[in-house]
């Protein structure tokens, strides 16, 4: 499955980066991040490994995270496994103009096992709102100072 998601922020490209490339900040708009740690690298570096866990109601999950490009103010890309499911996700920043950054994030998710191929093959808007989801509360976080973390 591949979709593209994207938004406009209304925050210079350098300031838009900054924040991202900062996983203390991670906890402001991915819900559900119940912490992080380094596991493999040199952090931020390419080939560099993280361990994100999420938890949501009941429902535990952590994902493995391996910075494919580090190319930031352009460009990140990095893969994300979980049981069942491996997602590269390619990250693209464009200056509009010099207070104005587009993210544009494409995503492909490979299912394994029959489940989690019939979750991807049932609910592909479910994972395409998840991750607009991420934009719109970074943008929110970003340009309003608005964070997720405890909600």
């Amino acid at each position: 499955m591949k979709y593209t998601t994207q938004v406009t922020i209304n925050k210079p490209r350098n300031e838009v980066v900054q924040k991202m490339n900062n996983p203390e900040n991670m906890k402001h708009w991915q819900r559900g991040l119940a912490g992080y740690e380094f596991t493999q690298g040199t952090p931020g570096a390419e080939g560099s490994k993280m361990q994100l866990h999420y938890k949501t109601g009941k429902r535990e999950m952590t994902l493995t995270e391996t910075i494919i490009t580090n190319d930031f103010p352009d460009a990140f890309h990095a893969t994300y496994d979980t049981k069942g499911v491996h997602n590269v996700q390619n990250n693209y920043f464009h200056e509009v103009d010099a207070n104005t950054t587009k993210w544009v994030s494409e995503s492909e998710f490979n299912f394994k096992g029959f489940e989690m191929k019939v979750i991807g093959f049932l609910m592909p808007g479910a994972f395409k709102k998840q991750s607009q989801k991420f934009l719109n509360d970074f943008k929110n976080f970003v340009e309003h100072g608005t964070s997720v973390e405890n909600q």
